[in-house]
């Protein structure tokens, strides 16, 4: 102020404040480096300004009834954004543009009836999307068509009547590992459909909890997956229940659990989808797996899933354990105990329509030892009889138990004067 005062631009007696800098962080939220934090505000609509630095942005538990169009330009780097409990209904067909590099998405506990195909058609990079509670009764054919990078989808807890499953067949989603349908209003499972899954998405496939209708078709699915120790089926047994009716009253039953009912089924009716083909090899062999997948279309390519979800392409892998010809056959070099599991062979056509979809189940072990005569079994049992033999032996032939071995000892001599002496010089005493 003095300086301005000589140079004759202030007022006498009147002190500037410094000017003020523009905010970046909205009133109401928490801003730190990366992070935007506005929670539990009772927001009606996105607050401004939103500071470009942040990659999560976190809106949940407030009242947020629509988004607005390409509000998300403002934030180039945001990776997760968090919208659960508010009271969204609709999205706006823009609303999710400018947002590439989105990974998360939560939109659940909201007031969604539907999931729209303009929804997340610009989410390229989304690996994660939360839908659960929401009352949905409808997903659109191609609501998720366009989502490559898609990993983790939770729709529980909603009123579907049915899905689409036909769309996550094939490659159209590389990357899927959880599909969570558990909890809806499923009557019916188009059981075909379900089978043509990739076994890395069937994995995943939660259908727990649906009231649909018992069938022996619906047991043997299940079943088969439980007996190939699907997750999906392994962690949720109890829940896989079916609702059976007699005319009158209807009953829920836990149809893996309890499976009485169904001991007729199997000389009925097989599971659906192709029957799998097991191999077996040994430590070292080269092992040669056909693609039974093609129909019958020359210009078919084909690609192999690994148990490791690791897709493979003619040639194959990086390393060349794995080949992949032509014709479809994929060749393991040298058998190792980490390449036993599923493999996924799936022909496709020259108008990227897959064409059919063939699993082989590869077990390799290890060579059983030449001249090997006795079993785990019977080794035991006879190691068991010979350390039974020992130990009567030593119970009933111990030396010197009958009179004649007494009779026949030396008597004791006596000891010299020199063994007294030195006993008196010893702790032991004499014998």
């Amino acid at each position: 102020n003095q300086l301005l005062l000589l140079l004759g631009l202030g007022t006498p007696g009147r002190l500037l404040s410094p000017p003020t800098l523009p905010r970046r962080c909205p009133l109401l939220c928490i801003c730190t480096a990366d992070l935007l934090s506005c929670t539990q505000q009772d927001l009606h609509q996105v607050p401004t300004p939103l500071p470009a630095t942040a990659t999560s942005l976190d809106l949940s538990h407030n009242a947020l009834v629509q988004l607005p169009s390409r509000w998300l330009a403002a934030l180039p780097r945001l990776q997760a954004l968090r919208l659960s409990h508010n009271q969204l209904a609709d999205l706006a067909p823009q609303a999710f543009h400018n947002a590439s590099h989105l990974r998360h998405l939560d939109l659940s506990s909201n007031a969604l009836r539907a999931v729209r195909q303009h929804y997340f058609t610009t989410l390229l990079s989304l690996e994660e999307l939360l839908l659960y509670n929401n009352g949905i009764v409808q997903v659109d054919e191609y609501a998720f068509i366009r989502l490559r990078s898609l990993q983790k989808v939770y729709l529980s807890w909603n009123n579907l009547a049915q899905f689409p499953f036909s769309s996550m067949q094939g490659l159209s989603h590389p990357n899927l590992t959880t599909l969570d349908l558990s909890t809806n209003n499923l009557s019916s499972i188009p059981l075909e459909e379900v089978a043509a899954l990739p076994v890395y998405v069937r994995n995943g496939l939660y259908l727990h909890n649906n009231p649909v209708r018992c069938d022996c078709s619906l047991y043997q699915l299940f079943k088969q997956w439980q007996q190939r120790r699907l997750r999906s089926v392994q962690e949720f047994l109890e829940e896989h229940t079916c609702t059976a009716s007699d005319g009158m009253a209807r009953s829920s039953v836990r149809f893996l659990k309890y499976s009485k009912m169904f001991e007729n089924c199997s000389s009925t009716q097989e599971a659906p989808g192709a029957p799998e083909v097991h191999i077996s090899a040994l430590i070292g062999e080269m092992l040669l797996m056909s693609c039974n997948a093609s129909a019958h279309d020359p210009s078919a390519s084909y690609m192999w899933i690994s148990p490791r979800n690791e897709p493979l392409l003619h040639p194959g892998n990086g390393n060349r354990t794995l080949e992949v010809y032509h014709n479809g056959s994929l060749k393991i070099t040298a058998a190792r105990p980490w390449h036993s599991g599923i493999y996924l062979c799936m022909a496709i056509g020259k108008h990227h329509q897959l064409n059919k979809v063939h699993e082989v189940n590869v077990t390799v072990h290890y060579p059983r030892l030449d001249g090997e005569s006795f079993n785990t079994g019977l080794t035991t049992l006879l190691g068991c009889v010979v350390s039974l033999v020992l130990v009567l032996m030593y119970l009933y032939l111990t030396p010197c138990r009958c009179l004649w071995c007494r009779r026949k000892a030396p008597a004791p001599s006596t000891p010299h004067e020199c063994s007294a002496q030195s006993s008196i010089l010893s702790t032991t005493p004499p014998a």
